[in-house]
């Protein structure tokens, strides 16, 4: 008895499909440079695209071959399925006092200082269980998904304690086994010193010790972050813990430059996959980053909920960086966790072609998370799309996030 040969899914016709194919890693971009194919369609095999193009000559291909077919009878555009490369999603309770507190005038500090700010949050993530974190981090997986976002890192911190973070680690693995957005983990310990720990590099040293070994053993994060900042740790406190990091084997990013400089500094010398934030950066912050080839990882999420400026994304791309844009989804700073509303409030005020925006949550965002198999509707990649209801893929930012995908579709399959 013969093997059936494995079928192909030929999805089709699209009024536009937005690849994202053939653009640069690094600088500006111009719309004029987006590859938009007209009544377009996609042939998937398994998990991965073979082909894209015209859809009637699709069409044909696949009629010689066993096929399955998804047709699509509306108007709708096609654009690779967005990547937060960024996020702190597992956590436990919410902050509404702190952002009533911001708004009425009460700075981070003074927040942080009456007990709230991360602490707050430390204290009753702490207090949840492995079963209780589970649920609540499938339940923001969900509402990301259907927002059009199929890749998402996902970060510790919140714990502070060896146990504590990795009860955090193992809800991650659990939910990303489980739940049809892929997950990437990030350990950061390094996000707060604890209470338990009267100086910084006590703290940091039984993290090294302590954490991260069993971390790599139970291949529970392959990348460890840091805050740095006044509130948290120094350039000194960092530098060393995060090359200590680098020889046990972990890729590093850096919590750097939101309130104050020096992050993106460390995370130059370390050669980081990317440095986070950035609000408070300048022209010789950009140019380290640049010739150290660290992608800069925007997060208008955080300047929206802090009510601070935006990264300057603008100059960052004329710098010749490549540039991210992820939601820093949090219960404290960043609350909204919408990547596409971010993306077009942040491409509105920095001046952002679409060209820019899109390729900040797609293809660039894949390489701030140094993953080389997503981000563009190309063959060999995964096929891991988002389709929205218009003819015209302009609209799609230009209703800053009100206009929301229709359909999803994770490693070739509808979610």
């Amino acid at each position: 008895m013969t093997e059936e040969p494995e079928s192909y899914l030929l999805i089709g016709p699209f009024s536009q499909m937005v690849t994202m194919a053939g653009l640069p890693l690094n600088g500006s971009l111009a719309d004029g440079q987006l590859e938009a194919l007209e009544q377009a369609g996609v042939l998937i095999r398994g998990e991965k695209i073979e082909k894209v193009g015209n859809y009637a000559l699709l069409r044909r291909e696949a009629e010689a071959t066993h096929y399955r077919l998804h047709e699509i009878n509306t108007p709708m555009v096609l654009l690779p399925g967005f990547i937060d490369a960024h996020t702190h999603l597992c956590f436990a309770g919410a902050r509404a006092n702190d952002y009533a507190l911001r708004v009425a005038g009460k700075s981070y500090r003074e927040i942080a200082r009456s007990g709230g700010g991360i602490l707050d949050t430390v204290s009753k993530t702490r207090a949840a269980t492995l079963e209780q974190l589970v649920p609540e981090l499938m339940a923001r997986c969900d509402r990301h998904l259907t927002e059009g976002v199929t890749t998402c890192e996902v970060k510790s911190g919140y714990g502070l304690t060896v146990a504590d973070e990795l009860k955090m680690l193992e809800a991650i693995q659990q939910v990303n086994q489980r739940h049809p957005l892929d997950l990437v983990p990030t350990c950061l310990a390094a996000h707060l010193r604890p209470p338990e720990f009267p100086d910084a590099h006590g703290y940091l040293e039984h993290i090294l010790q302590e954490l991260l070994p069993k971390v790599k053993e139970r291949k529970l994060a392959q990348r460890v972050d840091i805050f740095m900042e006044e509130t948290a740790f120094s350039e000194a406190e960092a530098l060393p813990y995060l090359q200590a990091a680098q020889a046990l084997g972990f890729d590093i990013t850096v919590h750097a430059d939101q309130f104050s400089t020096g992050g993106s500094k460390v995370a130059a010398q370390v050669k980081a996959a990317s440095a986070d934030h950035l609000e408070a950066s300048g022209a010789g912050e950009l140019t380290l980053l640049k010739e150290a080839d660290v992608v800069a990882t925007v997060l208008p999420g955080a300047s929206l909920g802090l009510g601070m400026s935006f990264a300057p994304a603008r100059k960052m791309l004329e710098a010749g960086l490549c540039v991210a844009i992820a939601t820093d989804w949090n219960p404290g700073s960043a609350p909204m966790g919408d990547l596409l509303l971010q993306a077009a409030l942040l491409g509105a005020a920095e001046k952002l072609t679409l060209a820019e925006t899109f390729a900040g949550i797609t293809y660039r965002a894949a390489h701030a998370l140094r993953m080389t198999d997503r981000g563009k509707l190309a063959p060999g990649l995964l096929a891991d799309m988002v389709a929205f209801p218009t003819g015209n893929y302009q609209e799609i930012l230009y209703y800053q996030g009100k206009l929301k995908p229709t359909k999803v579709w994770k490693s070739g399959t509808l979610v």
